[in-house]
């Protein structure tokens, strides 16, 4: 029986994360007929993380059972698969703002909304261009998945567990745990953790620690604004 591998592990929760979130507050609903009606941004932005992770599970799934011609054969698909990603990331960011009224938590969860699409996209360009170092290419992907998990991982903990406000600061324990993980098993396996690697790290990191100053600056609900301009969403 083929063993199963530490990227795969991580792979699998990750998506566990995904599934479940929007299992309980999209997919569910959805299939209940519980959900009102969605315009299809949000479904084509649905479609975009979901076969992400889906393409992520396969591709790790196929290193695992080391088929390693097929996994690569599906590269160009994998970029198309992660564009796919950012262009829907940013739209369904600009199509929130548009409606949006800052309440609450909101000039926050707009912070997640506007960093995480750029901050998968240099993450991925970076997977990509190491993609003949194996180690730094897998660590990549993964540190690039982790960017964009918020929405899930705020999903399980908020439907799933109860909390009662969006859960910023657990969100982030998640995903750097995750982060040390990933960054621990690339050290394992050569002895060190690779500039790209640590570069990752600090795109993930960086941010969090951002947060709450850049979210209560009246400029900032200003650009959300700005954002909602672009765009008139129903």
């Amino acid at each position: 029986m083929q063993r199963i591998s530490f990227h795969l592990w991580m792979v699998l929760a990750m998506a566990a994360f995904v599934f479940t979130g929007f299992g309980l507050t999209y997919l569910g609903p959805i299939t209940m007929g519980t959900r009102p009606p969605d315009s299809p941004i949000v479904h084509l932005h649905g479609l975009a993380f979901f076969n992400w992770m889906v393409l992520l599970v396969v591709q790790a799934l196929l290193v695992n059972v080391k088929n390693v011609k097929l996994h690569r054969s599906l590269g160009l698909f994998g970029i198309a698969v992660g564009t796919f990603v950012v262009v829907m990331g940013v739209f369904i960011t600009i199509a929130g703002a548009s409606i949006t009224t800052l309440s609450g938590d909101g000039a926050s969860v707009f912070y997640l909304s506007v960093v995480a699409p750029p901050s998968f996209a240099v993450l991925f360009i970076m997977a990509i261009r190491a993609v003949n170092r194996s180690a730094a290419h897998r660590s990549l992907i993964l540190i690039a998945t982790i960017a964009i998990l918020m929405p899930g991982i705020n999903r399980v903990y908020m439907a799933g567990l109860g909390a009662q406000h969006v859960p910023f600061v657990a969100t982030y324990l998640t995903m750097d745990v995750m982060l040390a993980l990933v960054l621990w098993k690339e050290w394992k396996t050569l002895g060190t953790i690779s500039r790209t690697s640590w570069i990752g790290a600090a795109i993930v990191v960086v941010p969090q620690l951002l947060i709450f100053q850049v979210s209560s600056q009246p400029w900032w609900s200003k650009f959300i604004y700005w954002l909602g301009s672009l765009a008139e969403y129903h």
